[in-house]
């Protein structure tokens, strides 16, 4: 390599394809690509940009050159560690590749939950045939004229209510600055302090925002209390930011009617968990962000900030360490 030569490396399984792409972008640059671990911490010595899937804090001391971490997820808080976030290293993220997978995702639990597709699965598998007339635990609703309350309201959570607002769902959503954000696609923009009466209001009430030390735990006892007991929980952003044992107790005790649940506090969701045997839960596998083109919106994200970053414009989805997102 030139000692001009911008160095690149690619922690994670991306398609040979794409990784052609990157190398498109300047006759400067030199991509490595490493095949485990052990390749990672050896490319970072030299490495001045990472494009991260693997990280680790012995990869990151080994990294002395580095500039620039593009990651592969919206979520930084697996790359954003204290000695991160001290340095000059600026990070990026994948925000714009999930709004419309995630967003489907949410809408596919409020449909469930709205006509009880979770229960008349389940039914199927045991050649069960009930129907609201026999078990009122079957009654069917409509989401329109129903109440989602978005928390977070970022990229995925503007695209879940512009989705909301076409089967006719009144939108209220939380944004850490209320006088921004405001469109056609929410009916009411509350700040942060506003949690309890989004709560209190919402018939579905989705979790669409990043794990940071404010969110950690923000949603426990008192919070599942504020809400309707005929309203659902939907998490696909982070399972730390659910207490996830007053989540168990809020479902077991009829303090809400149920959750949708794609992100939990340990993962994989352990077998010993009480989640798995509750009838009011639909767990998907931390599924929520994936669709068959990730990769090749995600490398046109990274690609647009190469060359940003080389020709030292300012990047996109540039990360804020301080506030963690």
């Amino acid at each position: 390599m030139e000692d001009n030569e911008l160095k690149v490396l690619i922690s994670f399984d991306l398609p040979s394809n794409y990784v052609d792409k990157i190398k498109k972008v300047s006759s400067s640059i030199e991509v490595v690509q490493s095949k485990d671990r052990k390749e990672a911490l050896r490319y970072a010595e030299g490495s001045d940009v990472l494009f991260a899937g693997y990280f680790s804090q012995e990869l990151f001391a080994a990294a002395k050159r580095l500039k620039w971490i593009q990651t592969w997820g919206a979520g930084v808080d697996r790359v954003l560690t204290p000695e991160v976030a001290a340095s000059n290293v600026v990070i990026t993220n994948a925000s714009g590749v999930h709004p419309t997978p995630i967003s489907e995702h949410v809408l596919g639990f409020m449909l469930c939950f709205s006509r009880k597709l979770h229960l008349f699965i389940r039914n199927q598998e045991k050649k069960r045939w009930e129907t609201p007339e026999s078990n009122a635990a079957y009654q069917i609703e409509e989401l329109e004229g129903k109440t989602v309350g978005i928390v977070g309201f970022g990229r995925i959570g503007t695209e879940i209510a512009r989705k909301a607002k076409c089967l006719g769902m009144r939108v209220i959503a939380t944004k850490r600055d209320a006088s921004q954000g405001a469109s056609n696609t929410v009916d009411e923009l509350l700040g942060p302090t506003d949690l309890a009466k989004l709560l209190a209001t919402s018939d579905f009430v989705v979790l669409s925002l990043p794990l940071t030390k404010e969110t950690q735990g923000m949603i426990g006892e008192p919070q599942f209390k504020s809400m309707k007991k005929t309203a659902y929980l939907i998490n696909v952003s982070r399972g730390r930011i659910v207490q996830e044992h007053n989540l168990i107790k809020a479902l077991k005790q009829k303090w809400i009617a149920g959750a949708g649940l794609d992100t939990f506090e340990e993962e994989p969701l352990p077998e010993t968990s009480e989640l798995w045997g509750l009838g009011n839960v639909i767990i998907t596998p931390h599924v929520a962000g994936l669709t068959p083109y990730y990769m090749e919106r995600l490398t046109d994200i990274f690609c647009q900030n190469l060359k940003r970053f080389i020709d030292k414009k300012p990047l996109i989805n540039l990360v804020d360490k301080t506030l963690g997102y």
